[in-house]
């Protein structure tokens, strides 16, 4: 803590917590923020969903991003499109979480042999609740880096075969965590997209180790209905 008698101005910590506070002080940036809490969208999607005029909301997001609370990457899929997303870490303590989900979750990728099948597996094992993952052309097996992955995670994908997606049933919350899905599909606006790079392009430990923690910190950043973490004590890790 700095000293009463201090400088207050010079004080680092304190001007970038005050930064934070000061971007979130505008009622549309933090719709922004919490609309961003539990899906990445793009510029369009944000404009649409919160009834922003194009220019209004790139004034917003450069000021989210100045602030460090959200970044943009390219879409996987089409590669003109930005992806927003919200800088997670940069969060913590400001009681700003998604809510989980009621009912089942159905997570979805091109092949359904790696992000979606992982995603699925640490769903249930955080959160205590059912999942299950498709693909819109599904591989033959699912990967053996994903399924290294998940055993290094203390999970397991033994018996995981890919499977076709079919009709969604009511009540189930969708999760795209590829792009190209995303865009494919042109998903209704319940849905949930997470852009998560493809571990098969590079192939090795580290990338799938990557999509596991990436995954995790998502699924860990909601809360339940009554505000408490989504994480069980009693998870495998």
């Amino acid at each position: 803590m700095p000293s009463m008698t201090g400088d207050w101005s010079h004080d680092a910590h304190l001007q970038h917590r005050a930064a934070l506070h000061a971007a979130l002080g505008e009622p549309a940036r933090l719709a922004v923020v919490e609309e961003l809490a539990v899906s990445d969208r793009s510029p369009t999607e944000l404009a649409s969903r919160l009834a922003l005029p194009s220019n209004l909301l790139a004034h917003h997001l450069e000021v989210l991003e100045r602030a460090g609370l959200v970044a943009r990457s390219a879409s996987a899929g089409d590669g003109r499109r930005k992806y927003v997303r919200l800088v997670r870490p940069a969060l913590t303590g400001l009681g700003i979480a998604g809510r989980l989900p009621e009912g089942e979750v159905l997570f979805v990728c091109s092949q359904n042999s790696a992000r979606s099948q992982l995603a699925a597996a640490l769903w249930r094992a955080r959160t205590g609740c059912r999942a299950s993952s498709a693909g819109t052309r599904p591989a033959a097996r699912v990967h053996r880096g994903a399924v290294a992955a998940a055993k290094r995670a203390g999970l397991s994908l033994a018996g995981a075969q890919p499977a076709l997606l079919g009709d969604v049933p009511a009540g189930t919350q969708v999760i795209s965590v590829c792009d190209l899905v995303h865009e494919e599909l042109e998903p209704s606006p319940g849905w949930w997209h997470w852009s998560i790079a493809d571990p098969v392009e590079r192939g090795d430990a580290a990338a799938f180790d990557a999509v596991v923690a990436e995954l995790d910190e998502r699924i860990g950043s909601l809360t339940l209905q009554g505000g408490e973490p989504a994480r069980r004590e009693d998870r495998q890790r």
